[in-house]
Protein backbone atom coordinates (compact mmCIF):
# COMPACT_ATOMS: atom_id res chain seq x y z
CA UNK A 1 0.00 0.00 0.00
CA UNK A 2 1.31 3.34 -0.54
CA UNK A 3 1.82 5.72 2.26
CA UNK A 4 2.55 9.06 0.38
CA UNK A 5 2.92 10.52 3.55
CA UNK A 6 4.35 8.81 6.42
CA UNK A 7 4.04 11.36 9.92
CA UNK A 8 -0.08 11.13 8.84
CA UNK A 9 -0.17 7.45 8.50
CA UNK A 10 1.44 6.79 11.92
CA UNK A 11 -0.91 9.60 13.45
CA UNK A 12 -3.54 7.87 11.91
CA UNK A 13 -2.52 4.02 13.26
CA UNK A 14 -2.23 5.87 16.56
CA UNK A 15 -5.40 8.07 16.80
CA UNK A 16 -7.73 6.03 14.32
CA UNK A 17 -7.17 2.30 15.87
CA UNK A 18 -10.91 2.18 16.84
CA UNK A 19 -12.35 -1.41 17.47
CA UNK A 20 -16.19 -0.64 17.07
CA UNK A 21 -18.52 1.70 16.04
CA UNK A 22 -20.54 3.29 18.93
CA UNK A 23 -22.82 5.74 16.29
CA UNK A 24 -24.72 4.36 13.67
CA UNK A 25 -22.76 3.13 10.19
CA UNK A 26 -19.27 3.49 10.83
CA UNK A 27 -19.50 6.85 12.59
CA UNK A 28 -17.88 7.67 15.98
CA UNK A 29 -19.00 9.33 18.44
CA UNK A 30 -16.24 9.52 21.38
CA UNK A 31 -14.61 12.96 20.61
CA UNK A 32 -13.91 13.67 24.48
CA UNK A 33 -15.21 12.46 28.18
CA UNK A 34 -16.12 15.72 28.61
CA UNK A 35 -19.24 15.43 26.79
CA UNK A 36 -19.48 11.59 27.29
CA UNK A 37 -20.51 12.31 30.58
CA UNK A 38 -23.90 14.01 29.37
CA UNK A 39 -23.95 11.19 26.65
CA UNK A 40 -22.95 14.52 24.14
CA UNK A 41 -25.98 16.23 24.77
CA UNK A 42 -26.06 19.27 23.68
CA UNK A 43 -22.62 19.18 22.21
CA UNK A 44 -23.05 22.23 19.92
CA UNK A 45 -24.18 24.66 22.46
CA UNK A 46 -21.38 23.85 25.20
CA UNK A 47 -18.11 25.33 26.05
CA UNK A 48 -16.39 23.47 28.86
CA UNK A 49 -12.76 23.32 27.06
CA UNK A 50 -11.01 23.50 23.95
CA UNK A 51 -12.82 20.29 22.87
CA UNK A 52 -16.30 22.17 21.85
CA UNK A 53 -14.80 22.95 18.43
CA UNK A 54 -14.86 19.45 17.55
CA UNK A 55 -18.79 19.59 17.10
CA UNK A 56 -19.55 23.38 16.71
CA UNK A 57 -16.24 25.97 15.71
CA UNK A 58 -18.66 28.54 17.01
CA UNK A 59 -18.30 27.96 20.38
CA UNK A 60 -14.50 28.21 20.70
CA UNK A 61 -15.93 32.54 21.24
CA UNK A 62 -16.60 31.35 24.85
CA UNK A 63 -13.32 30.55 25.97
CA UNK A 64 -10.94 33.34 27.29
CA UNK A 65 -6.85 32.77 26.78
CA UNK A 66 -5.18 29.88 25.96
CA UNK A 67 -6.62 26.46 26.35
CA UNK A 68 -5.67 22.69 26.28
CA UNK A 69 -7.58 19.72 26.01
CA UNK A 70 -6.13 15.91 25.53
CA UNK A 71 -8.37 12.42 26.81
CA UNK A 72 -9.07 8.94 25.55
CA UNK A 73 -12.07 6.83 25.48
CA UNK A 74 -11.73 3.36 26.40
CA UNK A 75 -14.09 1.07 24.32
CA UNK A 76 -15.05 -2.52 25.52
CA UNK A 77 -17.14 -3.80 22.85
CA UNK A 78 -19.10 -7.08 23.09
CA UNK A 79 -20.55 -7.63 19.74
CA UNK A 80 -21.93 -11.15 18.76
CA UNK A 81 -23.35 -12.00 15.31
CA UNK A 82 -25.51 -15.00 16.05
CA UNK A 83 -26.78 -17.22 13.21
CA UNK A 84 -26.88 -20.68 10.63
CA UNK A 85 -25.54 -20.90 7.20
CA UNK A 86 -27.50 -23.22 4.74
CA UNK A 87 -26.18 -24.71 1.92
CA UNK A 88 -28.49 -25.46 -1.06
CA UNK A 89 -27.13 -28.10 -3.57
CA UNK A 90 -28.53 -30.58 -6.08
CA UNK A 91 -25.37 -32.60 -4.13
CA UNK A 92 -27.52 -32.66 -0.87
CA UNK A 93 -30.79 -33.54 -2.45
CA UNK A 94 -33.61 -31.20 -1.71
CA UNK A 95 -32.27 -31.30 1.70
CA UNK A 96 -29.70 -28.13 2.57
CA UNK A 97 -27.15 -28.83 4.69
CA UNK A 98 -27.14 -26.25 8.03
CA UNK A 99 -24.58 -25.60 10.60
CA UNK A 100 -23.64 -22.97 13.03
CA UNK A 101 -22.25 -20.15 12.01
CA UNK A 102 -22.11 -17.69 15.28
CA UNK A 103 -19.22 -14.85 15.50
CA UNK A 104 -18.38 -14.30 18.72
CA UNK A 105 -16.49 -10.49 20.17
CA UNK A 106 -16.35 -9.59 16.53
CA UNK A 107 -14.80 -6.04 18.03
CA UNK A 108 -11.54 -5.42 20.26
CA UNK A 109 -11.35 -3.35 22.74
CA UNK A 110 -8.95 0.01 21.85
CA UNK A 111 -8.56 3.38 23.53
CA UNK A 112 -10.29 6.54 21.01
CA UNK A 113 -7.73 9.61 21.75
CA UNK A 114 -8.24 13.07 20.98
CA UNK A 115 -6.21 16.43 21.72
CA UNK A 116 -7.11 20.26 21.56
CA UNK A 117 -5.95 23.44 21.18
CA UNK A 118 -7.75 26.72 21.42
CA UNK A 119 -6.21 30.91 21.49
CA UNK A 120 -7.92 33.96 21.77
CA UNK A 121 -6.47 36.61 19.77
CA UNK A 122 -8.82 39.63 20.86
CA UNK A 123 -12.45 39.56 22.45
CA UNK A 124 -13.95 38.68 18.44
CA UNK A 125 -11.36 36.28 16.83
CA UNK A 126 -10.41 32.55 18.47
CA UNK A 127 -8.80 30.10 17.04
CA UNK A 128 -8.06 26.25 17.29
CA UNK A 129 -7.07 23.06 16.08
CA UNK A 130 -8.72 19.50 16.85
CA UNK A 131 -7.30 15.98 16.12
CA UNK A 132 -9.29 13.44 16.57
CA UNK A 133 -11.31 11.13 14.37
CA UNK A 134 -15.29 11.38 13.51
CA UNK A 135 -15.15 7.18 11.48
CA UNK A 136 -13.63 3.98 12.86
CA UNK A 137 -14.65 0.64 11.77
CA UNK A 138 -12.60 -2.64 12.43
CA UNK A 139 -14.86 -6.46 12.45
CA UNK A 140 -12.81 -9.68 11.93
CA UNK A 141 -13.94 -13.14 11.49
CA UNK A 142 -11.24 -16.06 11.48
CA UNK A 143 -10.40 -16.50 7.86
CA UNK A 144 -11.64 -20.28 7.72
CA UNK A 145 -15.04 -19.03 9.70
CA UNK A 146 -18.39 -20.42 8.61
CA UNK A 147 -19.75 -17.09 7.26
CA UNK A 148 -16.36 -15.89 5.90
CA UNK A 149 -17.43 -15.73 2.41
CA UNK A 150 -19.59 -13.20 2.76
CA UNK A 151 -16.65 -11.18 4.41
CA UNK A 152 -13.76 -11.88 6.60
CA UNK A 153 -12.57 -8.11 7.69
CA UNK A 154 -13.66 -4.97 7.18
CA UNK A 155 -11.70 -2.15 8.63
CA UNK A 156 -12.04 1.81 8.00
CA UNK A 157 -9.27 4.13 10.21
CA UNK A 158 -9.43 7.91 10.37
CA UNK A 159 -7.26 10.65 11.77
CA UNK A 160 -8.63 14.11 11.32
CA UNK A 161 -6.65 17.53 11.15
CA UNK A 162 -9.29 20.60 12.04
CA UNK A 163 -7.66 24.56 11.91
CA UNK A 164 -10.68 26.07 13.10
CA UNK A 165 -11.51 30.22 13.19
CA UNK A 166 -14.37 31.92 15.32
CA UNK A 167 -15.72 35.26 15.35
CA UNK A 168 -17.94 37.04 17.77
CA UNK A 169 -20.58 39.17 16.16
CA UNK A 170 -22.17 40.69 19.29
CA UNK A 171 -23.47 39.51 22.90
CA UNK A 172 -25.56 37.51 21.30
CA UNK A 173 -24.43 35.52 18.00
CA UNK A 174 -21.17 34.32 17.49
CA UNK A 175 -20.41 32.04 14.07
CA UNK A 176 -17.20 29.72 13.41
CA UNK A 177 -15.44 27.64 10.40
CA UNK A 178 -12.94 25.11 9.75
CA UNK A 179 -11.30 22.95 7.46
CA UNK A 180 -11.53 19.08 7.83
CA UNK A 181 -8.48 17.37 6.47
CA UNK A 182 -9.07 13.57 7.09
CA UNK A 183 -6.44 10.40 6.56
CA UNK A 184 -8.12 7.90 5.66
CA UNK A 185 -6.92 4.41 5.77
CA UNK A 186 -9.68 1.06 4.90
CA UNK A 187 -9.11 -2.84 3.87
CA UNK A 188 -11.86 -5.21 3.40
CA UNK A 189 -12.03 -8.93 2.43
CA UNK A 190 -13.49 -12.17 2.10
CA UNK A 191 -12.45 -15.92 2.63
CA UNK A 192 -13.34 -19.32 1.94
CA UNK A 193 -15.04 -21.19 4.99
CA UNK A 194 -13.90 -24.30 6.11
CA UNK A 195 -16.83 -26.31 5.01
CA UNK A 196 -15.54 -25.70 1.62
CA UNK A 197 -12.79 -28.61 2.24
CA UNK A 198 -16.44 -31.03 2.79
CA UNK A 199 -17.76 -29.67 -0.02
CA UNK A 200 -14.46 -30.63 -2.34
CA UNK A 201 -14.92 -33.92 -0.69
CA UNK A 202 -18.18 -35.34 -1.77
CA UNK A 203 -18.25 -38.02 -3.68
CA UNK A 204 -20.62 -36.18 -6.01
CA UNK A 205 -18.67 -33.38 -6.63
CA UNK A 206 -16.71 -33.79 -10.32
CA UNK A 207 -12.59 -34.17 -9.83
CA UNK A 208 -12.49 -31.27 -11.63
CA UNK A 209 -14.80 -29.10 -10.09
CA UNK A 210 -13.46 -30.13 -6.62
CA UNK A 211 -9.82 -28.81 -7.96
CA UNK A 212 -10.83 -25.47 -8.53
CA UNK A 213 -12.46 -25.06 -5.37
CA UNK A 214 -10.39 -23.15 -3.22
CA UNK A 215 -9.19 -24.81 0.22
CA UNK A 216 -10.84 -23.46 3.39
CA UNK A 217 -9.23 -20.63 4.54
CA UNK A 218 -7.67 -19.09 1.45
CA UNK A 219 -7.81 -15.63 0.45
CA UNK A 220 -10.95 -14.96 -1.74
CA UNK A 221 -11.10 -10.75 -2.16
CA UNK A 222 -9.21 -8.89 -0.43
CA UNK A 223 -7.85 -5.17 -0.81
CA UNK A 224 -5.96 -2.36 1.25
CA UNK A 225 -5.59 1.22 0.66
CA UNK A 226 -5.18 4.81 1.98
CA UNK A 227 -5.89 8.28 0.75
CA UNK A 228 -5.98 12.32 2.17
CA UNK A 229 -9.13 14.13 1.49
CA UNK A 230 -10.36 17.62 2.93
CA UNK A 231 -13.78 19.12 3.75
CA UNK A 232 -15.22 21.75 5.63
CA UNK A 233 -17.16 22.50 8.52
CA UNK A 234 -19.33 25.77 9.58
CA UNK A 235 -21.19 26.65 13.42
CA UNK A 236 -23.23 29.06 14.91
CA UNK A 237 -24.44 30.15 18.41
CA UNK A 238 -27.67 32.28 19.62
CA UNK A 239 -27.30 33.39 23.25
CA UNK A 240 -31.12 33.93 23.62
CA UNK A 241 -30.49 35.22 27.23
CA UNK A 242 -27.89 34.38 29.90
CA UNK A 243 -29.56 31.40 30.93
CA UNK A 244 -30.39 29.78 27.51
CA UNK A 245 -28.23 29.10 24.30
CA UNK A 246 -29.06 27.59 21.06
CA UNK A 247 -26.23 25.96 18.87
CA UNK A 248 -26.05 24.38 15.05
CA UNK A 249 -23.05 23.35 13.11
CA UNK A 250 -22.48 21.31 10.11
CA UNK A 251 -19.76 18.86 8.55
CA UNK A 252 -19.25 18.49 5.10
CA UNK A 253 -18.86 15.00 3.54
CA UNK A 254 -15.18 13.78 2.58
CA UNK A 255 -14.50 12.13 -0.58
CA UNK A 256 -12.11 9.19 -0.13
CA UNK A 257 -10.07 7.21 -2.97
CA UNK A 258 -8.43 4.70 -1.07
CA UNK A 259 -5.47 3.48 -3.25
CA UNK A 260 -3.88 0.25 -2.60
CA UNK A 261 -4.01 -3.02 -4.02
CA UNK A 262 -6.22 -6.02 -4.42
CA UNK A 263 -5.32 -9.46 -3.98
CA UNK A 264 -7.39 -13.13 -3.14
CA UNK A 265 -7.72 -15.87 -5.84
CA UNK A 266 -11.10 -13.91 -7.12
CA UNK A 267 -8.65 -11.27 -7.85
CA UNK A 268 -5.25 -12.38 -9.28
CA UNK A 269 -5.81 -16.28 -9.68
CA UNK A 270 -2.51 -17.27 -7.23
CA UNK A 271 -0.32 -15.19 -9.68
CA UNK A 272 2.89 -12.86 -8.07
CA UNK A 273 1.30 -9.96 -9.98
CA UNK A 274 0.67 -6.56 -8.48
CA UNK A 275 -2.99 -4.92 -9.37
CA UNK A 276 -3.32 -1.30 -8.13
CA UNK A 277 -7.05 -0.69 -7.37
CA UNK A 278 -8.67 2.54 -6.14
CA UNK A 279 -11.78 2.29 -3.48
CA UNK A 280 -14.02 5.76 -3.23
CA UNK A 281 -15.44 5.73 0.20
CA UNK A 282 -17.72 8.92 0.85
CA UNK A 283 -17.43 9.38 4.69
CA UNK A 284 -21.15 11.36 5.12
CA UNK A 285 -21.74 14.73 6.34
CA UNK A 286 -23.02 15.30 9.75
CA UNK A 287 -25.35 18.11 11.92
CA UNK A 288 -26.47 19.23 15.22
CA UNK A 289 -29.05 21.09 16.51
CA UNK A 290 -28.32 21.91 20.14
CA UNK A 291 -29.90 23.52 23.11
CA UNK A 292 -28.60 24.98 26.89
CA UNK A 293 -30.67 25.99 29.86
CA UNK A 294 -29.29 27.19 32.56
CA UNK A 295 -32.44 26.67 34.99
CA UNK A 296 -30.55 27.21 38.30
CA UNK A 297 -27.37 28.74 39.55
CA UNK A 298 -26.77 25.00 40.03
CA UNK A 299 -28.49 22.64 37.41
CA UNK A 300 -28.71 23.00 33.21
CA UNK A 301 -29.99 20.80 31.25
CA UNK A 302 -29.02 19.98 27.25
CA UNK A 303 -30.44 18.83 24.39
CA UNK A 304 -29.64 17.39 20.48
CA UNK A 305 -30.83 16.39 17.80
CA UNK A 306 -28.00 14.99 15.18
CA UNK A 307 -28.31 13.77 11.47
CA UNK A 308 -25.64 12.03 9.36
CA UNK A 309 -26.18 11.44 5.52
CA UNK A 310 -25.67 8.08 5.30
CA UNK A 311 -27.39 7.64 2.13
CA UNK A 312 -24.01 8.46 0.67
CA UNK A 313 -23.08 4.98 1.63
CA UNK A 314 -25.11 2.85 -0.96
CA UNK A 315 -21.94 0.39 -2.20
CA UNK A 316 -18.10 -0.52 -2.59
CA UNK A 317 -16.83 -0.49 -5.99
CA UNK A 318 -13.23 -1.24 -6.34
CA UNK A 319 -11.83 0.21 -9.82
CA UNK A 320 -8.28 -1.18 -11.36
CA UNK A 321 -7.13 1.91 -13.48
CA UNK A 322 -3.71 0.17 -14.07
CA UNK A 323 -2.43 -1.60 -17.04
CA UNK A 324 -2.82 -5.28 -15.21
CA UNK A 325 -6.41 -5.83 -14.17
CA UNK A 326 -8.07 -9.62 -12.37
CA UNK A 327 -9.38 -11.55 -14.82
CA UNK A 328 -13.21 -12.22 -14.76
CA UNK A 329 -13.84 -15.79 -14.15
CA UNK A 330 -16.99 -15.68 -15.77
CA UNK A 331 -16.07 -14.67 -19.17
CA UNK A 332 -12.20 -14.24 -19.26
CA UNK A 333 -12.26 -10.58 -19.78
CA UNK A 334 -9.95 -8.08 -18.00
CA UNK A 335 -12.06 -6.09 -14.88
CA UNK A 336 -12.63 -2.45 -14.59
CA UNK A 337 -14.09 -2.63 -11.65
CA UNK A 338 -15.78 -4.87 -9.25
CA UNK A 339 -18.94 -4.67 -7.00
CA UNK A 340 -17.48 -5.48 -3.87
CA UNK A 341 -20.63 -5.21 -1.50
CA UNK A 342 -24.11 -3.41 -1.48
CA UNK A 343 -24.46 -1.19 1.93
CA UNK A 344 -27.73 0.87 1.26
CA UNK A 345 -27.06 2.86 3.75
CA UNK A 346 -29.96 5.79 5.06
CA UNK A 347 -29.67 8.66 6.65
CA UNK A 348 -30.23 8.43 10.75
CA UNK A 349 -30.94 10.27 12.84
CA UNK A 350 -29.40 10.43 17.14
CA UNK A 351 -31.83 12.23 20.32
CA UNK A 352 -30.00 13.21 23.48
CA UNK A 353 -30.89 14.37 26.64
CA UNK A 354 -28.49 15.41 29.41
CA UNK A 355 -28.15 17.12 32.64
CA UNK A 356 -25.34 18.96 34.91
CA UNK A 357 -25.46 19.90 38.53
CA UNK A 358 -22.43 21.88 39.95
CA UNK A 359 -22.32 20.27 43.43
CA UNK A 360 -19.81 22.20 44.66
CA UNK A 361 -16.53 24.52 43.63
CA UNK A 362 -14.28 21.31 42.81
CA UNK A 363 -16.84 18.84 41.24
CA UNK A 364 -19.71 18.86 38.87
CA UNK A 365 -21.87 15.86 37.81
CA UNK A 366 -22.87 14.77 34.51
CA UNK A 367 -25.46 12.49 33.21
CA UNK A 368 -27.45 11.84 29.85
CA UNK A 369 -29.48 9.49 28.13
CA UNK A 370 -29.58 8.87 23.90
CA UNK A 371 -30.96 7.23 21.19
CA UNK A 372 -29.19 6.52 18.29
CA UNK A 373 -31.14 4.82 15.21
CA UNK A 374 -29.86 2.51 13.14
CA UNK A 375 -28.32 3.88 9.33
CA UNK A 376 -29.80 0.28 7.89
CA UNK A 377 -32.87 -1.18 7.14
CA UNK A 378 -33.22 -4.93 8.17
CA UNK A 379 -33.08 -6.35 4.70
CA UNK A 380 -29.38 -4.35 3.90
CA UNK A 381 -28.07 -5.37 7.31
CA UNK A 382 -24.43 -7.37 6.92
CA UNK A 383 -21.88 -9.38 9.22
CA UNK A 384 -19.00 -7.09 8.35
CA UNK A 385 -21.29 -4.09 9.71
CA UNK A 386 -23.63 -5.36 11.91
CA UNK A 387 -25.08 -1.73 12.49
CA UNK A 388 -28.56 -1.35 15.00
CA UNK A 389 -30.19 1.07 17.21
CA UNK A 390 -28.42 1.98 20.33
CA UNK A 391 -29.48 3.48 23.75
CA UNK A 392 -26.77 5.40 25.32
CA UNK A 393 -26.84 5.50 29.21
CA UNK A 394 -23.88 8.04 30.49
CA UNK A 395 -22.80 9.50 33.95
CA UNK A 396 -19.87 11.42 34.45
CA UNK A 397 -17.73 14.05 36.51
CA UNK A 398 -15.49 16.87 36.13
CA UNK A 399 -13.08 17.29 39.12
CA UNK A 400 -11.10 21.17 39.61
CA UNK A 401 -8.23 19.66 40.23
CA UNK A 402 -6.11 23.17 40.46
CA UNK A 403 -7.34 26.73 39.77
CA UNK A 404 -6.25 25.98 35.89
CA UNK A 405 -6.59 22.44 35.36
CA UNK A 406 -10.03 20.00 35.32
CA UNK A 407 -10.13 16.25 35.08
CA UNK A 408 -13.34 15.14 33.52
CA UNK A 409 -14.24 10.99 33.69
CA UNK A 410 -16.91 9.43 32.47
CA UNK A 411 -18.68 6.36 32.18
CA UNK A 412 -21.41 5.03 29.29
CA UNK A 413 -23.16 1.61 28.70
CA UNK A 414 -24.54 1.67 25.37
CA UNK A 415 -27.27 -1.29 24.34
CA UNK A 416 -27.92 -2.31 21.33
CA UNK A 417 -32.05 -2.10 20.89
CA UNK A 418 -34.61 -4.04 19.14
CA UNK A 419 -34.26 -6.29 17.06
CA UNK A 420 -31.38 -6.42 14.15
CA UNK A 421 -31.85 -9.81 11.77
CA UNK A 422 -29.03 -10.05 8.95
CA UNK A 423 -30.01 -12.24 5.92
CA UNK A 424 -27.13 -12.74 3.30
CA UNK A 425 -26.83 -15.06 0.35
CA UNK A 426 -24.81 -15.75 -2.40
CA UNK A 427 -24.54 -18.27 -5.14
CA UNK A 428 -21.00 -20.47 -5.17
CA UNK A 429 -19.72 -21.40 -8.25
CA UNK A 430 -23.45 -22.43 -9.42
CA UNK A 431 -22.48 -25.48 -7.08
CA UNK A 432 -24.68 -24.11 -4.12
CA UNK A 433 -26.71 -21.21 -3.05
CA UNK A 434 -25.18 -20.40 0.67
CA UNK A 435 -27.70 -18.25 2.88
CA UNK A 436 -26.70 -16.80 6.50
CA UNK A 437 -29.89 -16.48 8.78
CA UNK A 438 -29.15 -14.41 11.97
CA UNK A 439 -28.78 -10.94 13.77
CA UNK A 440 -26.83 -9.14 15.74
CA UNK A 441 -26.46 -8.52 19.73
CA UNK A 442 -24.24 -7.06 22.03
CA UNK A 443 -23.38 -4.34 24.51
CA UNK A 444 -20.39 -1.58 24.66
CA UNK A 445 -18.80 -0.17 27.69
CA UNK A 446 -16.86 3.18 27.23
CA UNK A 447 -14.71 4.74 30.09
CA UNK A 448 -13.25 8.32 29.24
CA UNK A 449 -10.93 10.62 30.97
CA UNK A 450 -9.88 14.41 29.60
CA UNK A 451 -7.72 16.79 31.07
CA UNK A 452 -8.31 20.53 30.10
CA UNK A 453 -5.55 23.12 31.20
CA UNK A 454 -5.80 26.81 30.67
CA UNK A 455 -2.83 29.17 30.32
Amino acid sequence: MNKRIISLAVIGVLLGCVSHVQAAGFQLAEYSATGQGRAFAGEAAMADNASTQARNPAMLTYLEGTSFSAGGIYVMPNVDVTGDISIASPLFGSQAMTMNADAIDVADNAVVPNFYFSYQINDSWTWGMAVNSNYGLTTELPADHAAAIFGSETSVTTVEFNPNIAYKINQAFSVGAGLRIVYGEGSIGASAPGWIDGLKAHPSLPADVAAALPAGGASLKSMEGDDIAMGWKVGASWQINPAHRLGFAYHSGVELELDGAVSGLLYIGGQDVDIGAQLPLELPAFAELASYHQLSENWAMHASVNWTQWSVFDELVAYFPGEVKPIDSSDGKSMESDLVKEENFKDNWRFALGSTYQLNNQWLLRTGIAYDNTAVDDEYRTMTIPDSDRLWLSVGAGYQAFENLTVDFAVTYIKAYGDAPINESMNLMDLAQVSFDGEAVGDVWLVGMQLSYKL
